[in-house]
């Protein structure tokens, strides 16, 4: 059974650092997306940052704060994020996608993992 696990959220003042992990288990075929999105408190969830096949793209309200980057090991991906501002709080979700065809894709995602920046 396909299953991503989120760590290393936390409680950081502002203009602190966090690098969260997502380890994939169960997942045997190709991924070609690996992402992190997160959902602040009465919004939408938004993405973050996203490593798909054509390249790296950021959200710009973390451009150059945020890092998206594959673990040791091929099923595990992190977000270092620098630089942390109030905004930044809400609930961290990675995902991994696979693209089946005719604009389809089969989506996996954690569980979330709260991360509270303080002013």
């Amino acid at each position: 059974q396909e299953k991503l696990v989120e760590s290393g959220g936390g409680l950081v003042q502002a203009g602190g650092s966090l690098r969260l992990s997502c380890t994939a288990s169960g997942i045997i075929s190709t991924i070609n997306l690996m992402g992190w999105y997160r959902q602040a408190p009465g919004k939408q969830r938004e993405l973050v940052a996203v490593r798909r096949d054509g390249g790296t793209d950021y959200a710009e309200s973390v451009a150059g704060r945020f890092t998206i980057g594959r673990g040791n090991t091929k099923n595990t991906i992190y977000l270092q994020m620098n630089d942390l501002k109030p905004e930044d709080t809400a609930i961290y979700y990675c995902k991994f996608a696979r693209y089946i065809g005719g604009q389809r894709w089969n989506d996996y995602w954690g569980q979330g993992t709260q991360v509270t920046v303080s002013s």
